[in-house]
């Protein structure tokens, strides 16, 4: 029987001096980076983007540990750095990082303009807090399952626009307070409590007992949102992006109402559904004045 001869493309490769062919040599490790930024310490969060970045970084009720800046970024965020001197705010000095190494240190395609901060979590206020105010709020949201944080961080930017004192949300189905909604809510994340609160029906209890109308939204609502008295206290309920309000929720509403949407779409996204209602509720308070 004839052996088979070895092809005339493959390469005969002679041991080396220990006995193993090269290719069996173990590839060199690179060498570890030692101007890689740690991972946040503890519970805290990086925000980026010059509006939610600016608005923490003036805040004195926020801890800021850390500050990146791009040379970009720099040109952009020095007026805030001022500004915050002469707040004689404590705030940490910025350290150069190159534009790739910014975009390795946060989520897939964040907009961050060259601009990223470390900084603890805001103080989490209670419902109790907003009712014990000398300026009892006028206007609250409460969301029910909305889970998206961008529709979250969408939210509070038409709640601070508005004016609305307070969004309400659960603390479990819910997203918390991230980079993500910081970035969407541009500033407002640090202008607007964000509350958390365990159970959303008795959070409604509540409200009512202190004199707030809840209004649920909803499609199958039988008033016009336009049509009802909003000039008081009023609590604006919104349900999750798919299902809507819980039926629980829904019994603990004063009413429910819709929105005057017409034609093939007839539904809104759940932070433009926000933005609509709060313009209403703001067009009536400013009549009544």
């Amino acid at each position: 029987m004839k052996k088979n001869k070895p092809s005339k493309n493959r390469m005969l490769l002679k041991p080396s001096a220990g006995g193993k062919p090269p290719c069996f040599h173990p590839h060199k490790k690179e060498s570890l980076r030692t101007d890689a930024p740690p991972p946040p310490a503890g519970n805290a969060l990086r925000l980026w983007g010059l509006h939610a970045a600016r608005a923490a970084f003036l805040n004195p009720k926020r801890k800021v540990t850390r500050l990146w800046l791009t040379e970009a970024g720099h040109k952009l965020f020095e007026p805030t750095q001022r500004e915050a001197k002469d707040a004689l705010l404590k705030r940490p000095d910025a350290k150069k990082m190159a534009r790739k190494d910014m975009d390795d240190l946060l989520p897939p395609d964040s907009v961050h303009q060259g601009i990223v901060i470390e900084t603890l979590p805001l103080p989490d206020p209670s419902l109790n807090d907003l009712f014990v105010s000398e300026n009892a709020p006028s206007v609250i949201l409460l969301l029910d399952q909305v889970t998206d944080p961008h529709n979250v961080g969408a939210i509070l930017r038409s709640a601070s626009a508005f004016g609305a004192n307070a969004v309400v949300i659960t603390e479990r189905n819910a997203p918390a307070a991230t980079g993500v909604v910081a970035k969407t809510a541009s500033g407002a994340l640090d202008v607007v409590p964000l509350i958390h609160v365990v159970n959303l029906s008795r959070a409604l209890d509540a409200l009512r007992d202190a004199g707030y109308w809840c209004v649920g939204l909803a499609e199958e609502g039988k008033e016009d949102l336009s049509a009802l008295d909003l000039s008081g206290k009023t609590a604006l309920v919104l349900g999750s992006e798919g299902e809507g309000l819980r039926q629980l929720t829904r019994k603990k509403c004063d009413v429910l109402a819709r929105l005057p949407t017409q034609g093939p779409i007839g539904s809104l996204n759940v932070s433009n559904a926000a933005a609509v209602a709060l313009y209403e509720v703001r067009r009536q308070m400013t009549k009544a004045i």
